[in-house]
């Protein structure tokens, strides 16, 4: 086994750059029946076969990092500080956090920093919706097609494309790819205009217009003992801090699937399944990048936002946001509707203690 590898890289403005890889014959993911197992030599030698497309979701936007320890049946975690040890010739950006905190964020936008991620045990890379220009105001819509269970590939394709209608009546160019599970991602280009807060109230007005138009195949409800065999539109992705695996990020799952961009014709043929480290730089090379040119001409995202705004006329409000997300004005009770006893909260959902309880403290 060897101890070390040197591989030679790109880093930025094509200045070339030596990447140490230490344990190159680590494996990262085991061997499935769909495939041999994965080193981490192998998953180097995936990224610089699709380095050119990936970087071009990943450049000039923070990084978020989803690493393991022992391969992906040993232990995860998201490094969102830069990890140390970060090369000289890479770069970061500061991000603002919900709670307010700050900090600095790996920017990636060279193939030397995208192969110095991987020997930090990287296996998928997730990039906020904005530029590190500007990291208040996302230039990308993103959609997460989130199946429950009973549904099939094929369901989420069919809520996919109305999704895409929806995107296209609001004035939005969709694009998508698979999410390497059993999802979709829908993302569309914007002038980043709104702040997340505006362009998580927009994306919440296309969800309520798709639940409008398909309400047997999917649901708004952030909770899963409301939403049936139904896929959950998440609208939840449009808010800080939340992010979606890149294009052409493997995942952390049995046999090394990648999320990969399709044409919209393709997304009615393609089998997720099939779309792996060991398979993907073949289907690059045969297919090509489906997302080229997604910012040429960015949408504006006014169509959006009326339907929330129309919405509103309607008398419907905000949604839960994540549960480690400040509470927020006019955000729904934070419980099971199952759970839920109605003398216990407010009309804005925030919890009160019931009478009873008042007066057994006021006797206190």
């Amino acid at each position: 086994m060897a101890d070390a590898l040197m591989l030679d890289s790109n880093g930025p403005d094509d200045q070339p750059r030596q990447v140490r890889l230490s344990s190159p014959d680590k494996i990262v993911w085991p061997a499935t029946d769909q495939g041999a197992a994965i080193t981490k030599a192998d998953l180097t030698a995936y990224l610089d076969a699709v380095a050119q497309p990936m970087l071009r979701g990943l450049a000039d936007r923070p990084v978020t990092l989803q690493r393991v320890r022992g391969g992906i049946e040993g232990e995860e975690f998201y490094s969102k500080n830069p990890p140390k040890g970060v090369p000289e010739w890479s770069r970061t950006t500061m991000v603002t956090y919900p709670s307010g905190r700050s900090h600095p964020q790996l920017v990636i936008d060279d193939a030397a920093t995208l192969l110095w991620t991987a020997q930090m045990s990287t296996v998928t890379w997730h990039p906020w919706p904005v530029r590190s220009g500007d990291n208040d105001h996302p230039d990308e819509v993103r959609i997460d097609l989130d199946p429950q269970p009973g549904r099939a590939f094929r369901d989420v394709v069919e809520a996919a494309h109305g999704l895409r209608e929806v995107l296209r009546d609001a004035g939005l160019t969709p694009y998508v790819k698979t999410t390497g599970s059993r999802g979709v991602h829908v993302f569309a280009p914007i002038r980043p205009r709104l702040e997340f807060l505006e362009v998580r109230h927009a994306v919440i007005g296309i969800a309520r217009e798709l639940e409008r138009r398909l309400p047997d195949l999917v649901t708004t409800a952030w909770w899963k003992e409301q939403r049936g065999e139904r896929i959950f539109v998440d609208f939840n992705q449009a808010t800080r801090d939340r992010t979606l695996a890149a294009a052409w990020s493997p995942r952390i799952l049995p046999g090394a699937p990648v999320s990969v961009p399709v044409t919209w014709e393709q997304l009615d043929e393609v089998v997720p399944a099939e779309l792996t480290v060991h398979t993907v730089p073949g289907w690059l090379e045969e297919h090509g990048d489906a997302w080229t040119g997604m910012h040429d001409d960015p949408g504006e995202i006014d169509g959006a936002y009326a339907l929330w705004e129309a919405d509103l006329e309607r008398g419907l409000g905000e949604l839960n946001f994540p549960p480690d997300h400040p509470k927020m004005p006019g955000e729904p009770p934070r419980v099971q509707p199952s759970k839920k006893v109605a003398e216990h909260w407010d009309e804005d959902g925030n919890r009160v203690d019931p009478p009873a309880v008042r007066r057994s403290r006021r006797a206190d």
